[in-house]
């Protein structure tokens, strides 16, 4: 029995919950998955996992041995990769699940030049705004605007500036608001939180003054594309990052206003497993994405450096 395939094994269908797609994950048979942890067992002469057709969970030596392998196989890995940090060069598939604002205005244009610098390196980039089980989905790091996630490790990269803005349509239609008494008599293109599911208010502040509102919405919507194209077709102001209405402003499609208040910044947060060892090529990755945002003119913030 290869001892390490098997804790690897046994450690996959622990995080995703599942036989069939720890399977698939690793790229094995569910048979051949299935006998790994059989055979695991009978050689520790321990039950790991409790087993029904609806659910799988660890049994208390099950939860301790998980906790020892996770250890065992991140050493095995930091030993590898003191390899492949002798010569700057990690391998293998890197798993990155981001927003398609970042990854259209930020990564995409200089993924060149990170894979010119690794050249081993594959990337799967995967496209959702929601919150994600990064072990369940097979995801090694996340790129998040706006709060963190306590489960995880974050390191903040970078800041999303924002500013309000809505479209000529609607300022012909409703006329443009010069101060807060004004604004309250429009209407909004609200944001629906991910994680609770309510339209988010806007933070504003001018000088030492701060408040809060929400202001009526006709649409209300939680995907970034479908939120511009609602502006952009006069249906209301709306908080959006001056990254992606800058284009629309140049064209005459946006107009700012309310441009003597602000409103708070976002964090850009790069997350990744708690539990889970930082491989060098999500070091590597993380590293290069917090330099590229920090170059950026609507993202920049000072980039924090992941430890080796």
């Amino acid at each position: 029995m290869d001892r390490l395939v098997s804790m690897q094994a046994f450690t996959r269908v622990v995080d995703v919950g599942s036989f069939a797609r720890a399977a698939e994950s690793l790229d094995l048979p569910k048979a051949t998955l299935t006998r790994l942890i059989q055979n695991l067992e009978t050689h520790l002469g321990v039950k790991l996992l409790h087993r029904t057709t609806r659910r799988i969970s660890v049994t208390t030596d099950g939860a301790a041995y998980y906790e020892r392998c996770v250890r065992i196989l991140a050493d095995v890995e930091e030993a590898e990769q003191s390899l492949t940090r002798h010569n700057n060069s990690p391998r293998g598939t890197l798993c990155v699940d981001t927003t398609s604002g970042l990854a259209q205005m930020v990564l995409l244009p200089h993924l060149h030049d990170f894979f010119k610098a690794y050249p081993d390196l594959k990337l799967e980039l995967t496209i959702n705004g929601k919150p994600i089980d990064l072990l369940k989905e097979g995801v090694d790091v996340v790129l998040r605007v706006g709060a963190l996630d306590e489960s995880m490790v974050a390191r903040r990269i970078g800041q999303l500036k924002l500013a309000f803005y809505a479209s000529p349509i609607y300022l012909r239609r409703v006329g443009t608001p010069q101060n807060l008494t004004e604004l309250a008599q429009h209407k909004a293109v609200n944001f629906l939180s991910n994680r609770t599911g309510r339209e988010m208010p806007w933070p504003l502040s001018r000088g030492g003054e701060r408040t809060e509102v929400l202001l009526p919405s006709a649409i209300s919507t939680n995907d970034a594309d479908v939120y511009m194209a609602c502006a952009l077709e006069g249906h209301g102001i709306a908080r959006i990052s001056r990254a992606m209405a800058e284009p629309y402003v140049n064209s005459g499609r946006l107009v700012e206003v309310m441009s003597d208040w602000q409103t708070d910044e976002l964090p850009i947060s790069a997350m990744y497993p708690q539990n889970r060892h930082l491989s060098a090529k999500v070091r590597v990755f993380v590293n290069w994405a917090a330099e590229l945002f920090s170059r950026h003119p609507h993202f920049g913030a000072a980039p924090q450096a992941v430890a080796a």
